[in-house]
């Protein structure tokens, strides 16, 4: 076997998104000299990146305050703001005077994320940041005191079966004196880091949502650059589950439109895919959809449990950030502010550390000003809003939340923080639900799964180990199947799982399509035993999204 080569850093960003870059260019900016090195599973940076998005450059301001010079994102803003809550064949407008005023998207931007990210990296090179997309993480190095020492990327050149093929390559170890974790929501290495640190401990479960998102050519007549629209409703309110659509018209006479439902549904016959494109039938959204062209797709798995799911985010020689988190203020359905300064302040700990000749050891200064910065002070206000409207509903719950919202906002609310209970765990008996007849694709405004995976552009190397990994099988026959009714194929976005028929036997075969996989992490998150585990694929494997 090869022997791995290393690479000495001072401080490695596991994922090129907006905290891990904004983590580098700060670094970076308090001291130059500083070696830092960016690792992106994607093919490129943006590739893996998906978001609506309407962004609030409250960050951006404070890290890069020239950025609307070069920036594209700078070429949309916010002009227009409509909040619907649809019925079948209807909608009702919200007035803004019923919501708190930071609940304002004035001032905001929309755009690409993915986009956004390609600058942030191109301003991070600048600097003499090292990125390497194409190189996952693999492995965490922990030294014989417990502490973080730095990562692995992941070997190249693995066949299906475990053989080495021709072109293997075993990955680098990458040394560094703290290393940030910046994967995302329900980030692997995240995950086994909160288990091995125990930082969960007081704080309540992450929850998720699922964003499925398209981008639409539409006609020009109909598009209205920076109007923002924001739908709640229906079609979800007949399945007894939540969630929400977006419309945002962009640069180009683009529309990006998409749909989060919150992955603490009850009924396992729900599929988020078919509830999304029966929200685009609506007759508010068809209308500006029909006579444009669908262009691109994807999906993403989304924090969604606020403040009382922030777990501890500093431990010996690490530290989590962004999304691995979780700063995602989900009734403003924005994170990418707070992901960013969540970067910037543990970067400016790990700054002050190496200058005092530490390393390695927890960066306790990080977790304490992040505590009092202004993103704690944020997300602080609408901490009850996903669990209002998770647990009394739609209607009820976002009258109790707005309510909530207001008082805190007038600093008249009761110090009280809801609590959260894991997705997977709600997930209820297949026999107890009635199945759901989605109405078929009219390959016009609505698509079938495969027809739109094919333009999130997602690619794998062939005859590598499957990255969904199974822990038991014949449980997942026999629960998830038999019991739950085989979710799994409706909740994947991307048509990963199938349950088939073995023609020898007769019996269930349970068929991962793992090729189709947009990384999205529903499976690792939904699954109701907890039976699947997602690890990285392959470099560079996954979506390769344009404009998401």
């Amino acid at each position: 076997m090869s022997e791995r080569e290393s690479m000495p850093c001072d401080v490695v960003i596991v994922g090129g998104g907006p905290a891990g870059l904004a983590a580098a260019i700060r670094l970076k900016q308090i001291n130059d000299s500083l070696e830092v090195i960016v690792l992106e599973k994607g093919s490129e940076i943006g590739a893996h990146i998906l978001s609506g998005a309407v962004v609030d450059p409250k960050a951006l301001d404070e890290l890069l305050p020239e950025w609307r010079d070069t920036c594209s994102l700078a070429k949309t803003p916010v002009t227009d703001n409509w909040h619907w809550v649809l019925s079948k064949g209807g909608k009702t407008s919200l007035p803004h005077i019923m919501m708190p005023p930071f609940m304002s998207n004035n001032g905001c931007y929309t755009g690409s994320l993915g986009n956004l990210c390609r600058w942030l990296a191109e301003q991070a090179e600048a600097l003499g940041v090292m990125v390497f997309p194409g190189f996952p993480a693999a492995e965490v190095i922990v030294g014989d005191d417990g502490a973080v020492k730095g990562v692995i990327t992941q070997d190249m050149g693995i066949a299906a079966d475990g053989s080495h093929k021709g072109d293997y390559q075993p990955g680098m170890e990458i040394h560094a004196k703290y290393t940030f974790f910046a994967e995302g929501a329900r980030g692997h290495l995240t995950k086994q880091m909160k288990a091995k640190y125990d930082l969960e401990a007081n704080c309540e479960p992450q929850v998720y949502g699922l964003g499925i998102k398209e981008l639409w050519d539409i006609d020009p007549d109909k598009h209205v650059p920076g109007r923002v629209i924001h739908t709640q409703g229906w079609p979800l309110s007949e399945s007894n589950s939540w969630g929400g659509g977006f419309l945002y018209h962009q640069v180009n006479g683009q529309v990006a439109l998409g749909f989060v439902t919150a992955l603490d549904y009850a009924n396992p016959w729900v599929s988020p895919y078919q509830e999304f494109q029966r929200w685009k039938q609506h007759p508010a959204i068809r209308e500006y959809l029909e006579g444009g062209k669908r262009v691109a797709y994807g999906a993403r798995a989304i924090n969604e449990g606020g403040w009382q799911s922030v777990p501890k985010l500093a431990f010996a020689g690490g530290a989590l950030i962004g999304c691995a988190a979780g700063f995602v203020n989900v009734p403003r359905i924005k994170g990418s502010h707070t992901a960013m300064k969540s970067g910037m302040l543990a970067a400016e700990a790990a700054a002050a550390a190496i200058a005092a000749k530490r390393a390695n050891d927890e960066l306790a200064d990080y977790e304490a000003n992040l505590r009092e910065s202004w993103i704690a002070k944020e997300l602080k206000l609408v901490q009850n809003a996903q669990p209002a409207v998770a647990k009394f509903g739609g209607d009820i719950g976002t009258v109790l939340a707005g309510i909530d919202m207001w008082m805190r906002t007038l600093r008249i609310g009761l110090p009280i923080a809801m609590k959260h209970e894991p997705d997977y765990s709600y997930t209820g008996r297949a026999d107890l639900f009635r199945k759901i007849d989605y109405p078929k694709p009219d390959g016009e405004i609505t698509f079938d799964r495969l027809t739109n995976v094919a333009y999130s552009y997602t690619n794998h190397a062939e005859d590598q180990p499957v990255h969904l990994q199974v822990a038991d099988l014949e449980l997942q026959k026999v629960s998830e199947l038999g019991v739950y009714g085989g979710p799994s194929a409706r909740y994947c976005p991307a048509g990963v799982y199938e349950w088939l028929v073995d023609e020898a036997t007769g019996a269930p075969k349970y068929q991962i399509n793992s090729q189709n996989c947009v990384h999205c992490k529903t499976c690792d998150i939904k699954d109701p035993n907890q039976n699947i585990n997602w690890v990285t694929p392959e470099g560079g494997g996954g979506p390769n999204y344009p404009n998401m």
